[in-house]
């Protein structure tokens, strides 16, 4: 028995160090797999190696590419370098697309839907559908099918902006997925490869544009998306769709890990432009006209919530609702111009030489 434990002791002596990192990578690996089931269970040894193998390939794809070789994208041919592009934290879909959403009935949301919550809403063919922020969180992406026609719902929590798109490149219906990857500390998407697309292309969502890939330089066709609270939207659409709670995941749909992050300062990631005539977080509503950009600050619309306004030769009617929503008219050409709502440092990053609304 002496001889064993002093086998053992010279044991622990000689590789120390490598006990003790082996210790620090088996808690880390816990940790990841925890997160990644939305911390709401405690990981099996089984989840620990499906996370355990998911690193190691995911260090083996590292190699040869700024992207990460999980990418099946040209290199080549790009609009922004991809050495600007940072990493998010989580992988490729390491936050989870939902690409076949379940809807409950606006009755059936209001046990668990609250008056006050955020709801991304779109009416699209006579059909409404709400897309709740606190599941929106988590996932970002839903691709959804509204009456017959593909499209694309995107949310990016760090810059607070909620887009909606027609999810086709050149007429072919495609899904989009979470790349890990940020630019102006923004969501950039990816769009997925299927029987008519064979590479894979990286999208910005602010802008809806291709900047790396075969299809650089494309952009998706905008839809009109409203940011407002869920009384507000089911008071004017009674009959809404509204996104389930069942998506195949398991996560707290009632907590928002990010809710102390939209009210302070700071943001996550570089920028390439800053402009301080706003606080950085506050709310604006971008429009763009050719090649000159505006916005419109949520603060400067409540205080004057319908008017004219001259803007790159052209007469627009702006009129703010009651429930916060927005709406600008081209009196000029006719026809309507689809804002873009979020935090004031990302529509400023992307567009340096905006114009800044102001009433006074």
């Amino acid at each position: 028995m002496l001889n064993y434990r002093s086998k053992v002791s010279n044991f622990i002596k000689n590789h120390r160090n490598n006990l003790i990192l082996f210790v620090v990578v088996v808690v880390v690996l816990v940790g990841f797999a925890w997160v990644r089931l939305g911390g709401d269970k405690i990981p099996t040894p089984a989840d620990v190696a499906n996370v355990a193998k998911e690193s190691i390939e995911n260090t083996k794809n590292l190699a040869g590419s700024i992207l990460g070789g999980e990418f099946n994208i040209n290199e080549e041919k790009f609009s922004v370098d991809p050495s600007k592009l940072v990493g998010g934290g989580p992988p490729k879909d390491g936050i989870p697309s939902i690409d076949s959403p379940k809807f409950d009935s606006a009755q059936k949301a209001w046990d668990w839907m609250k008056s006050d919550d955020i709801v991304f809403g779109i009416t699209h063919k006579g059909e409404a559908r709400a897309y709740p922020q606190r599941i929106m969180v988590y996932h970002e992406i839903v691709n959804d099918t509204i009456q017959g026609d593909p499209i694309l719902i995107t949310y990016c929590p760090l810059c607070q902006t909620a887009i909606a798109f027609e999810r086709k490149i050149d007429g072919v219906p495609v899904e989009f997925g979470i790349s890990g990857k940020l630019y102006n500390s923004n969501l950039v998407m990816y769009s997925r490869t299927n029987d008519k697309i064979s590479t894979e292309s990286l999208w910005t969502q602010v802008g809806g544009e291709a900047i790396v890939g075969d299809f650089t330089g494309k952009k998706l066709k905008r839809v009109i998306l409203d940011v407002v609270k869920w009384k507000d939207w089911v008071d004017k659409h009674p009959n809404t769709k509204v996104l389930s709670q069942d998506t195949g995941y398991v996560r707290d749909y009632s907590d928002d890990p990010y809710e102390g992050y939209y009210t302070s300062k700071g943001v996550f990631g570089s920028l390439e432009n800053e402009d301080d005539r706003l606080f950085e977080k506050a709310i604006v509503f971008g429009i763009e006209i050719g090649d000159k950009t505006k916005a419109y600050p949520e603060e400067e619309l409540k205080k004057n919530p319908n008017f004219t306004d001259e803007f790159a030769g052209k007469k627009l009617q702006i009129t703010r609702g009651s429930d916060g929503s927005v709406r600008i008219k081209n009196l000029t050409d006719g026809g309507e111009i689809i804002p873009s709502i979020g935090f004031w440092f990302s529509w400023a990053a992307f567009h340096p030489d905006t114009e800044l609304y102001s009433a006074s």
